[in-house]
């Protein structure tokens, strides 16, 4: 039997791996603006609950068609408060998707609420408003819904739901800042929309979240929410020369700091190259797998233009001699860092203990995660690390093929250029 070359050898068979050096899924890049930004914070007078806060916040709300921005400590943070606002308590339900972050049911929890889950579309991975339909009781309180990867959600829909039923539509859209839906901003269509600004994330501040809102009272009750349910801010008492200030609602500290609003403001002027690099990465990846019989790329509809996150692709598994574990690992070996976005939560120990959640409840998100495998996806990814990604895709996939595609391979091959 001929062995293969080193450089088709699959590199967890010993063979010579496409990278030399591992390519993160998802990473930050800061410059020199950036840095300047944060040193002349530092050197300022307000570390926290300073200026800087507000100019990120009315940044963010002009940057995307709201006339409220709400900052946080956190995206996590963000969401309890559109929880708290929406005023969930023991006994309500909020439906949302199983395909998401954990933090986007937890925020339900944390109100003493029961998060719900519907089933999601079989081509955008977003909530399925059918299924929601089908989940909506007298206790409904709210929709939770997330733009999965950064293709917004069937907002106009959801929207339609909740109106009917008297709920709030509040969007998770930690992966869609910049996105489009229908001509319309992301963060100017739901009742309250959240962003996340994790290093992966389109812009960063460290850690960080904000919600957006056009509604004065929902962003008054969240301004408070974030600051122990206090009436007022410090800076503002300072230059009223006052010291008295009032709780008037059980808040926790959610502030997000000076330091981290300035870098937020340096990073959000980078925003439109963030999208521009990421558009392009997608593009590229999709014109190089659509016709691959091995894998399936991510569904995009005409109205929506979404901010990619994350470019999530899903194996046909039938086509493939291969678990998902095993085409990860293989991949992984190759220094390409893929990822799986995400474990449904209904199928963590927690919410199975708790609400008696299991296999089978939600057929369409437990077979996409199945196959689910999160490709590379970050604005300061070179050409090269996009040509390493497809030249490792191919090399795996082919290697796991159930039949001789070697035309194919060949051809992708030369796409990747």
């Amino acid at each position: 039997m001929t062995s293969l070359p080193e450089n088709k050898r699959l590199a967890i068979h010993g063979g010579t791996p496409v990278r030399h050096k591992l390519l993160p899924y998802g990473r930050h890049s800061l410059d020199s603006a950036d840095i300047d930004a944060v040193v002349e914070v530092l050197k300022s007078d307000w570390l926290t609950t300073g200026p800087k806060v507000e100019e990120f916040e009315e940044r963010l709300a002009e940057r995307v068609g709201a006339q409220h921005a709400i900052s946080f400590s956190s995206g996590t943070a963000a969401l309890h408060g559109t929880a708290f606002a929406a005023k969930l308590e023991s006994g309500d339900e909020a439906i949302t998707t199983p395909l998401t972050f954990c933090a986007t049911a937890n925020c339900v929890l944390y109100q003493g609420a029961s998060p719900i889950f519907a089933d999601i579309s079989p081509d955008t991975l977003n909530l399925d408003p059918a299924k929601v339909l089908e989940k909506i009781t007298p206790r409904t309180k709210a929709i939770f819904a997330v733009d999965y990867a950064g293709h917004p959600a069937e907002l106009d829909k959801l929207q339609a739901l909740a109106k009917n039923q008297g709920a709030l539509l509040i969007e998770d859209a930690s992966h869609a800042l910049g996105a489009i839906y229908k001509g319309e901003r992301i963060g100017s269509i739901a009742d309250m929309t959240v962003f996340s600004f994790h290093p992966v994330k389109h812009i960063t501040t460290g850690e960080g979240g904000m919600v957006t809102t056009n509604d004065s009272k929902l962003a008054e009750t969240l301004r408070r929410f974030r600051n122990h349910g206090i009436s007022s801010e410090a800076r503002q008492r300072q230059e009223a020369g006052q010291w008295h200030y009032e709780m008037v609602l059980l808040g926790f500290n959610y502030r997000l700091t000076d330091i981290a609003c300035a870098l937020g403001i340096s990073q959000l002027e980078k925003l439109d190259e963030n999208l521009r690099r990421r558009r392009e990465l997608a593009a590229a990846y999709t014109a190089a797998f659509r016709d691959l019989a091995l894998l399936e790329v991510p569904a995009v509809h005409k109205e929506s233009d979404p901010a990619w996150h994350l470019y999530p692709v899903r194996l046909n598994l039938e086509t493939l001699t291969a678990t998902r574990s095993e085409v990860f690992q293989a991949l992984r070996a190759e220094n390409i860092g893929v990822n799986v976005h995400y474990v449904p939560v209904h199928l963590h120990p927690y919410y199975r203990d708790r609400f008696g959640t299991k296999e089978g409840d939600f057929p369409v998100a437990e077979d996409a995660y199945e196959r689910l495998i999160s490709l590379p996806m970050f604005h300061s990814m070179t050409q090269q690390d996009m040509r390493d990604v497809i030249e490792a895709i191919v090399k795996v996939s082919s290697h796991y093929q159930l039949s001789d595609a070697k035309g194919e391979r060949s051809r992708l091959l030369g796409a990747r250029g």
